[in-house]
This record gives C-alpha cells, structure tokens and sequence, in this order.
C-alpha cells in the first residue's frame, strides 16, 4: 500500500523555535525533503497562514514569503500550509496560491467542521489539495468525529486528518476514530501526531494500519509539546511493515542532523511537562508558554496545567494562561 508522509517540520516545528524560521532555513530542508521523496512539506507559522499575531507570537517571516522560498527549490514535492479560520482569511489562501502553495489544510476543532467549509471550498476552486484538519480529535467520540468527517466530504475535501494535537490517545483510541470514519466515507484519511506521552510513532502507525493514507511526521520530531512523530522513524517502521513510501530514510535522518538539529532551542524528550500536556489533553503548543509565563511569575507549572486542564482548553485560548497566572498571584495576595 501507498502511504503519501507529509512532512510538517517547517510548520508545527515553528512553536518550537517561537516562529523564527528564516527563507534560508526554509529552502535549506525542504531541499533535503524533496530529494528524500517525501510528497508534501507544510510550510509557515505555527498558527498557520495569517497566524502571526501576539497571542499566538509574532513570526520573523510573513507565510507567504516562506511558502515562495520553499516552492523555489522544490522539484518534485508539493508545498503545503495549515489555515485556521478566524486567523487565516480567503485573501491569504490566494496569496499562499500565487506564491505557489499546492496544498492547504483547513484546521478546525474536531466538532466544527462547518466552520472550514468555506475555506475548502475555495481551496478547491484554487486548483489545490484541500484538506479537511481535525484538531483536538481525543475531545469527541469516534461515531461524532465520523460524523464531521461525513460532513467534511460532502464540503469537497479531497482528504480528512485527525489530529492528536495534545499527544494524549493511546493507539487502540486513535486507530478506533479512523476505523469509525473508514465506515463512512469514500476519501483518504491522513493522521497527524504528538509524542507528549511517547507514542507519536506508535500512534502513527496505530493510524495507517487503521486505514489511513496520509501521514504527518517532522524531522528530527521537531513540532510543538515534546514534538511530532519523527518522520524518518515513521518511515523506517513502515518499510519494515511492507509498506511503500516512496521516501529514503536516510537522506531524512542526513537532513536531520544537517539542516534542522542546529535550530532545536528546547529538549524535545519526554518530559514532566510534556506527559502532564498529554495525560491532560491540552493543546501541544501550550508548552512553551506555560513554561514562559511559569518563569516570568514566578509559579509552579504544574499548577497552570491543572487549571487549563479543569478548563479544557484548546488551540486559539493561549491567553488563558495569563489569566489563570493572574488569579494564581491575586489568590497569594489573599492568604
């Protein structure tokens, strides 16, 4: 079987490195991706395009500039971004098209799948890959998020992916949501994962021998929380499984440690604070800023997470920490 790797370094990597990529860092790995044969790089903010804005963090590059970077040394590989309603707006998918972008992921919460539908649907009429980006897929039950799924088809998407975006599933949970959607729809699926808890391979391949098609991975695991399914682990395990990549994993691991190593800013090992993200369920890119606004007032991690969790927070509500670090201190005052 086919299985297309979607490498998403270059843009989940972003929080990582609080969205300071550079054109020239662009082109450099997405060089090494396309003479790794991986299908298709995701390019941009964190956030997505039109994501730089301050709660979220200001990125040094416009998308836009990055995604004409990278199209200009990609020779066989498509070049793709994430798009969140609300921060990326129908201007900025046309100017992502004019720049060269060739795939676009509409991500929404995994219950408001209607919110997108626009979004694909211009993508569609734009001549690129529109997919449809579940997020948060642990926060629902497979039968509803089979449900979206069967919405999502019916807008047009070309693919559906769910996310794991808080590293939080174990595989048999995973593999249930794409097994539940594989029932109802007639269009590939692709899964997109986290390794808060240490399964952002496992939980990969929990997805492809569930049915899917698509897989997300990033390179050296650089991605939000404690990172992503490493993309050349998840293609060795799936050349040891019989299947077809179409991907040299060792021109993904020489690309590694040559072009994306040197820009890691924090351990991307599973740490206290990545297994209280995932054994929680908060949003991946919540990581970095507990770990700021703990330092800067001075409070203990654990106890932000607990009240994130207590609000089950998602993707797009970062500045709830700041309130939640307030009503922390206000309480200290009070004792």
């Amino acid at each position: 079987m086919k299985i297309k790797v979607v490498d998403t370094t270059l843009r989940d990597g972003s929080h990582a490195v609080e969205h300071q990529f550079t054109p020239q860092q662009v082109q450099a790995v997405v060089k090494g991706l396309d003479e790794a044969g991986v299908y298709c790089a995701e390019v941009g903010h964190g956030a997505g395009i039109g994501g730089s804005v301050l709660q979220y963090g200001l990125g040094k590059h416009d998308t836009v500039e990055l995604i004409r970077a990278a199209k200009d040394v990609s020779k066989n590989m498509k070049i793709g971004t994430l798009l969140v309603p609300g921060l990326g707006t129908m201007e900025d998918l046309k100017a992502g098209k004019d720049a060269g972008l060739d795939m676009v992921r509409v991500a929404v919460h995994c219950t408001e799948g209607d919110v997108g539908a626009q979004h694909v649907k211009l993508g569609k009429s734009l001549g690129l890959e529109s997919i449809m980006f579940f997020m948060m897929t642990h926060m629902t039950s497979p039968e509803e998020l089979a449900e979206q799924a069967v919405m999502a088809e019916d807008y047009g998407a070309d693919v559906i992916y769910f996310a794991d975006s808080a590293g939080f599933m174990s595989p048999n949970q995973f593999a249930d949501r794409i097994i539940a959607a594989r029932k109802r729809i007639s269009i590939p699926i692709g899964v997109h994962t986290h390794n808060n808890i240490g399964l952002g391979v496992g939980n990969a391949i929990a997805g492809i021998e569930a049915g899917a098609t698509y897989v997300d991975g990033a390179t050296e695991g650089l991605g939000a929380g404690s990172g992503n399914g490493n993309t050349a682990a998840i293609v060795v395990v799936l050349d040891k499984m019989g299947y077809q990549t179409g991907c040299d994993w060792y021109k993904l691991v020489e690309n590694g440690q040559k072009n994306v190593r040197p820009l890691v800013r924090h351990s991307l090992e599973i740490t206290g604070d990545s297994i209280t993200l995932g054994a929680a369920g908060i949003y991946s890119s919540f990581l970095l800023h507990v770990k700021e606004s703990s330092e800067k007032y001075n409070i203990d991690p654990r106890l932000i997470y607990d009240e994130l969790a207590r609000r089950k927070v998602v993707g797009g509500q970062e500045d709830q920490i700041i309130d939640i670090c307030q009503e922390i201190l206000a309480e200290r005052e009070n004792k």
